[in-house]
């Protein structure tokens, strides 16, 4: 937790990612890429990918929402830092698959274990369903339990698991996958 964060979480406003929040979302992302294998890309994101990134899924029409500090009344500290963010994308190309989506979350590593993830997850399902989606589908690297525990906090069941499909700080890598019905 930051130093200037209380024992509870100050509030937060989840809202719609925009381009220019590109690079906050990448400096939590990189963190990621570079010291963790929960994302298997293996080169950092610059601001500018990251915005194509969340241009794509707004021009599907699908959900990218980051939560802010709301900051503490009075004081200017950390007010519109991004503490993390949530997105859907497509789950396949195909025509069938158009009522179902794969769901990303990450949580700026400061804020573990403070409930954002729980709170984005829940904003970003009630969108989902709102637009009419059937099913959402999370892929997580194994082992991490913090992530499946979120994940099954949130109603997902675990539906598969992937032997050894990826390959990242010299050692291969199980995912598994976590899918909720709206």
């Amino acid at each position: 937790m930051p130093e200037s964060a209380p024992e509870q979480m100050r509030p937060i406003l989840v809202e719609a990612a925009q381009v220019v929040d590109a690079e906050q979302i990448a400096a939590i992302y990189n963190y990621y890429v570079a010291n963790t294998v929960i994302t298997f890309e293996e080169q950092p994101v610059t601001e500018i990918e990251m915005a194509g990134r969340i241009s794509d899924v707004a021009a599907l029409g699908l959900p990218w929402l980051v939560a802010r500090s709301a900051g503490e009344p009075g004081s200017e500290q950390s007010v519109g830092m991004i503490l993390g963010y949530a997105y859907a994308t497509r789950w396949k190309q195909r025509v069938a698959y158009r009522y179902s989506v794969e769901i990303t979350v990450y949580v700026h590593r400061d804020w573990h274990g403070q409930g954002l993830g729980r709170v984005l997850y829940t904003h970003l399902f009630e969108r989902l369903q709102a637009a009419g989606v059937h099913a959402a589908v999370g892929g997580i690297a194994l082992p991490n339990a913090a992530s499946v525990a979120l994940h099954e906090t949130m109603g997902m069941t675990q539906i598969a698991c992937f032997r050894e499909i990826g390959f990242k700080a010299g050692r291969w890598l199980d995912v598994g996958y976590w899918q909720k019905v709206f």
